[in-house]
């Protein structure tokens, strides 16, 4: 059990570390030849530019004014001071909203640290519960923080009257903030929608599950059913081409002609040599060949393998899929195709909003439709063996954090154990990194899984990363810790102890692990977020990059490696720490002041990040919201359940009833922000489509809305190249369709009306309007 000791060691280590990290990077930032590094955002939009090149050589690498270095801390009110819109404006809707997740967390823990250590601490701390026990329970385990727990209060004690209090007050303090954030979200989302400039998405339906017809190509149906069910505001459509083959040969080109740019590159710093590679896998082993010649062929003989692949690509009919892009003639009418079920099967014609087309994951958009529920299946039982197996590494982070409880199982360790300094590092610091080095990993993995369950949206793939890695903290960080550490702790206690006994031991254990998680939140909310803001990994590759591959300054712009917000890690983390604050603000409130710091000092650091460096691939206009909500939400009744369970192991059963009516309210305020507030993020008003609509008719009434959208929605391997795509659209924007022809034969054996979602008369080949 770590002690106030080991705390304080925890504490000088991370927030040592913190300060390095903070006092590298403000060095570091102000060197010029790492611009590029801390201010890429700027470079990307054209603002900023490569600093002053005149004077000595000196100057081009190391910034010489010392005043600059007076003012190194000028980045802290720097990243304060831009206002709300204009980093909207700046960043966009995803990157702004994702910033008031801290502000969210420090206006919840903030006021409710306050009340806990004015009313709780005092209560829990003179409970006298500990010395109690110790003499029945003789290897009970606890420290001098543990104290301020409510395990430090008895049994049947009126004191825990306090405690239902000030579960009610938190409850409704946290409801209040959560829904005047939801309201204030929202009201940023349509507003930023109305405001916001066109964008090809708004237009665009993904159709999928298109049947086929023995008759017509994938891209004449798809043309004829649109024209027929939408006569009036269908406009053009793109078929989608299964490209993966011929996206990963533009991939691996890409790939050699950087190795060739190396070689090239080193041959020209030493011409009397030419620079040899190997042939085997990563030319660690193989013939000695000349790298330049080796790469030339290479990249010849794949481009002509790649001009082969593209030609079969556009030219072969298996090749095209069963979905499509299809765009409307304005926001009104995608809007109600996008929202509405086109035919009787709602198995067939799918349409949902198409991504934007920097949000789009082709690679998925050949997956059979009728594949994605299997595929989610599989990967959701994937999942719950993946939780499980997750244990082990969680035990041994517990064996680290619980190392006394294994002495006295393992008796020649103890010389070992008791060593001050040796216990104060093992039980204060490494626990905390373990775990985070075991976590490391795990995002990637849960990326792979989501991409096997083939959803075709980058936004998409994150969010479902996103609350897969939440449910993964929750039941192996949160429980898991808890369980095992318990177990591992009271190791004697569970081996004799009856049955009936040991719910009693886990309940006063449980706020016991409050010390775990204070030393997990330094390293990971202090010295972690330190050194997101240091970015040793981009620096080092933007470096490498720039001294073997860059040439011209647009390769330099290409060596910048901006990065993102990696939403499925960071939003999942953000969920951990509300859900210790939640839980552990009635039983072990000393942990708040740990939880404030980190939302203090993350919501410096990340909006100086959204502000300098980060690059949003995608915008989403903040439609994670509701699950941003809904996590919270969990959190906060995982709190209440729990404190209704450490209650029912302190005789006071009296109180279940007050209780359990806090998760039903809860509940019940989940379901009244869903009502209330969701359809905003999954849905579009048809009031301000067509109001929007209006507007840009008005103000823009040359505008050429075909030549906008008709390139918008190509497969990334084929823009710019020599072949085009072709599909059907419309031939006048000005006709309006009475009898679409068809190349359908009669059919006189057939009903009229059984091809699923088109009036069609099967007998005279022609669609009829």
């Amino acid at each position: 059990m770590a002690t106030v000791s080991d705390i304080t060691v925890s504490a000088a280590i991370n927030s040592l570390s913190a300060l390095l990290f903070l006092v590298a990077f403000a060095i570091l930032r102000l060197q010029p030849i790492n611009d590029r590094v801390y201010f890429p955002k700027w470079y990307l939009k054209g603002i900023r530019e490569n600093p002053s090149t005149s004077g000595p050589l000196v100057k081009h690498f190391v910034n010489l004014d010392l005043r600059m270095y007076l003012r190194f801390l000028n980045w802290v009110p720097a990243a304060l001071r831009m206002p709300e819109p204009e980093l909207i404006d700046h960043a966009g809707l995803d990157s702004a909203v994702y910033i008031r997740i801290y502000l969210l967390g420090l206006k919840i823990f903030v006021p409710v640290a306050l009340l806990a250590f004015g009313v709780l601490l005092p209560v829990n701390y003179t409970g006298g519960n500990f010395q109690t026990m110790s003499a029945s329970m003789k290897d009970l385990t606890y420290g001098e923080i543990d104290k301020f727990s409510i395990s430090n209060v008895p049994p049947a004690s009126k004191r825990l009257a306090a405690h239902i209090l000030m579960a009610y007050v938190f409850t409704f303090w946290t409801c209040y903030v959560l829904y005047k954030e939801y309201k204030h979200v929202t009201d940023m989302r349509l507003h930023f929608l109305a405001s916001q400039s066109r964008r090809p998405d708004q237009f665009t339906v993904l159709v999928r599950n298109v049947p086929s017809d023995p008759d017509e190509s994938v891209s004449e149906h798809v043309d004829h059913f649109f024209r027929v069910n939408h006569p009036d505001q269908y406009f053009l459509h793109k078929v989608v081409h299964n490209a993966n083959k011929l996206a990963k040969m533009v991939e691996q080109k890409k790939d050699l002609q950087n190795r060739l740019i190396y070689y090239t590159n080193k041959h020209e710093r030493k011409p009397t040599k030419r620079p040899t590679t190997k042939t085997g896998f990563w030319a660690l082993w193989g013939q000695k060949i000349d790298a330049i010649d080796y790469y030339t062929a290479e990249i010849e003989k794949l481009s002509k393998e790649e001009l082969a692949e593209r030609e079969r690509v556009i030219d072969d009919p298996k090749s095209v899929l069963p979905a499509a892009f299809v765009s409307f003639r304005s926001r009104w009418g995608a809007a109600v195709c996008a929202q509405t079920q086109q035919t009787r099967n709602p198995t067939r014609w799918l349409t949902d909003w198409a991504p934007e087309p920097r949000d789009i994951y082709w690679n998925n958009l050949a997956i059979p439709f009728v594949e994605l529920n299997l595929r989610k299946l599989i990967m959701a039982v994937a999942l719950f063996g993946l939780t499980f197996c997750f244990m082990i590494p969680i035990a041994i982070v517990q064996t680290l954090a619980n190392i006394e409880s294994i002495g006295k199982v393992l008796p020649f360790l103890k010389p070992l154990i008791n060593t001050r300094s040796v216990k104060s590092f093992i039980q204060g610091f490494l626990p905390g990194i373990v775990l985070k080095i075991f976590l490391l990993i795990l995002p990637m993995i849960l990326m792979e899984m989501s991409k096997i369950e083939g959803y075709v949206a980058f936004s998409a793939l994150e969010a479902r990363s996103a609350g897969k890695y939440h449910l993964f903290l929750l039941v192996n960080v949160f429980f898991g810790s808890i369980v095992t550490g318990t177990a591992l702790q009271q190791l004697k206690e569970f081996l004799k102890q009856s049955a009936s006994k040991i719910p009693e031991t886990v309940g006063v254990s449980i706020p016991m692990k409050a010390t775990f998680f204070i030393t997990y939140i330094m390293v990971d909310g202090w010295a972690g977020v330190a050194a997101e803001i240091l970015r040793v990994g981009p620096l080092v590759i933007y470096h490498l990059k720039n001294v073997f591959l860059v040439k011209t300054e647009k390769d330099r712009d290409e060596a910048m490696d901006p990065g993102s917000l990696l939403w499925p890690i960071t939003e999942p983390r953000l969920q951990l720490y509300f859900l210790l604050g939640l839980v552990y603000s009635t039983v072990t409130p000393i942990l708040l002041p740990f939880i404030i710091v980190f939302f203090a000092f993350a919501y410096l650091v990340f909006r100086h990040q959204v502000i300098n460096v980060y690059h949003q691939k995608y915008e989403s206009a903040a439609s994670y919201w509701p699950g941003v909500h809904r996590r919270i939400l969990i959190g906060l009744m995982i709190s209440q359940i729990t404190l209704l369970g450490l209650l029912s192991t302190k005789e006071a059963t009296n109180s279940t009833p007050f209780l359990v009516a806090l998760p039903i309210l809860t509940l019940w305020f989940h379901r009244f922000c869903k009502n209330r507030f969701e359809s905003a993020f999954r849905k579009f008003p048809l009031q301000d489509a067509m109001i929007k609509d209006t507007l840009e008719r008005a103000t823009e009434p040359q505008f050429d809305l075909k030549a906008y959208l008709k390139d918008a929605y190509i497969h990334p391997v084929f823009k710019g190249g020599e072949t085009e795509l072709m599909d059907v659209d419309d031939e006048d924007d000005d006709d309006h369709f009475n009898l679409v022809p068809t190349k359908r034969n009669s059919r006189r054996g057939s009903q009229p009306g059984t091809q699923e979602g088109s009036p069609e008369d099967h007998r005279t080949g022609i669609y009829v309007v």
